[in-house]
């Protein structure tokens, strides 16, 4: 196989060959982003051409968000008994399935079929819980800035993909906007087939920072075990307070930031008269700025406690969204939220991946942090519908980045909650 070649040259070469799976994690993690991204350039596209009301839509993106974060546990048994790689081919090739029959969409229930649940099953199986997987099963050294890694390529490929999505929609229509986005996951799909492995014994390697090679652990693979394990998984983590607060914490999380700016800012700044494109392009800015607050806090994340980082990230995300709300929208307000805000997109996830592995172990940390991820998605997709309701309702969006900016403050002060890692007692594990 190319990857067993590849690693023995790079071997030779004093190189790892997890930094390739770590690419090429990278990469799909960044081609399904545009799909998730992609959303948020279709609601008004599709108010005007269907008439369907804005909720209606939004509702539709709540599913898929919700779907997004209840499959990362699930996603994280699949790739123990399935492997890493023909999970991420299967969900690649539900993506642009789903993707590809939207092209001929006429109904709302069309929109909540394929872009709620297709999809969002999808994408949950190639979210944030691979990149937690992929960093704890192939790299004991630097894990926290791998996570970093990933999760700024999730994160920033939805919000960079934007502006391309949005002139595309603008000059030929949405529906070329969603081919091309097919095209980027059809090339993801083929870099997963011809480099990715399960394990970093599969080309008999140790994982990176450690001398021994370590065997694939044996799964049980009676299927019904699989489909079992993400529900002891929470059934023993729901007894550690560690967990309740890394959940509640996601959730606002996901409230404050895919859910409302991510699905909702297209139509915020169009309500201040910016045009889609223009939008899209502050999103961009959000997103390269995101880039490289996520890899800095991964980094962070290795040296400090991680506590007091998720204190600042969350209290400094709530004093932007606040602060937007208060603005006038204006170039030079705007450039100040893109910098700030950006930089803290998603810097919360490294921190949280690292207590989560200190709390509950490195084998089950995968299945953990799949919960905690889902409080996440519920948190997302309440934002995607609530903002949406709040917009019919009121006609401004301005309600919902006050609550969300509130609700990322408490966050900050509820993380203090948490015991130093190191000094908590881990919840039992079953035998």
């Amino acid at each position: 196989m190319i990857s067993n070649r590849a690693a023995q040259w790079m071997a030779a070469r004093n190189l790892h060959y997890g930094w390739v799976v770590a690419i090429t994690t990278f990469l799909t993690m960044l081609a399904t982003a545009g799909a998730m991204g992609s959303a948020g350039v279709m609601i008004q596209p599709l108010h005007q051409e269907f008439g369907w009301d804005i909720a209606d839509i939004s509702s539709a993106m709540a599913v898929r968000l919700v779907l997004f974060g209840l499959l990362g546990p699930f996603a994280a048994a699949f790739m123990n008994h399935f492997g890493v790689r023909q999970v991420v081919t299967f969900a690649l090739a539900l993506i642009m399935s789903g993707i590809v029959l939207s092209l001929f969409m006429t109904q709302v229930w069309q929109l909540v079929a394929l872009w709620g649940v297709v999809i969002g099953v999808g994408t949950g199986m190639t979210a944030l819980v691979l990149g937690a997987t992929v960093a704890t099963r192939w790299f004991s050294k630097s894990r926290g800035l791998v996570v970093g890694l990933m999760t700024a390529s999730n994160a920033t490929g939805q919000l960079v993909f934007l502006p391309l999505l949005a002139a595309m929609t603008e000059a030929y229509g949405w529906r070329t906007a969603l081919t091309f986005t097919v095209v980027v996951i059809s090339a993801a799909m083929l870099l997963v087939l011809l480099l990715m492995r399960d394990y970093p014994s599969d080309v008999g390697l140790p994982a990176y920072g450690e001398t021994a090679v370590t065997p694939a652990p044996k799964q049980d693979h009676k299927f019904l075990a699989t489909l079992y394990s993400p529900i002891g998984a929470l059934r023993h983590a729901s007894k550690s307070g560690t967990f309740w607060v890394l959940f509640g914490t996601f959730f606002v999380c996901g409230l404050s930031t895919n859910g409302l700016i991510q699905t909702h800012w297209i139509s915020i700044c169009g309500d201040f008269g910016m045009a889609a494109v223009t939008a899209a392009s502050t999103l961009a800015v959000i997103g390269i700025f995101d880039f490289f607050g996520t890899i800095f806090a991964g980094w962070l994340s290795d040296r400090y406690d991680n506590r007091w980082l998720l204190f600042w990230f969350y209290g400094l995300r709530g004093l932007s969204l606040v602060y937007l709300s208060l603005s006038g929208f204006s170039f030079v307000e705007l450039s100040v939220f893109a910098i700030f805000y950006g930089l803290d997109w998603v810097a919360t996830v490294p921190p949280t991946v690292k207590l989560a592995a200190a709390e509950f172990g490195r084998e089950r940390a995968g299945l953990i942090f799949g919960w905690v991820f889902a409080g996440h998605q519920i948190g997302a997709a309440t934002a995607a519908f609530g903002a949406g309701f709040l917009k019919s309702d009121f006609n401004t969006y301005m309600p919902a980045l006050q609550i969300a900016g509130v609700m990322c403050m408490i966050a900050a002060v509820s993380v203090l909650l948490l015991r130093k890692p190191g000094t908590a007692k881990l919840v039992p594990q079953p035998a």
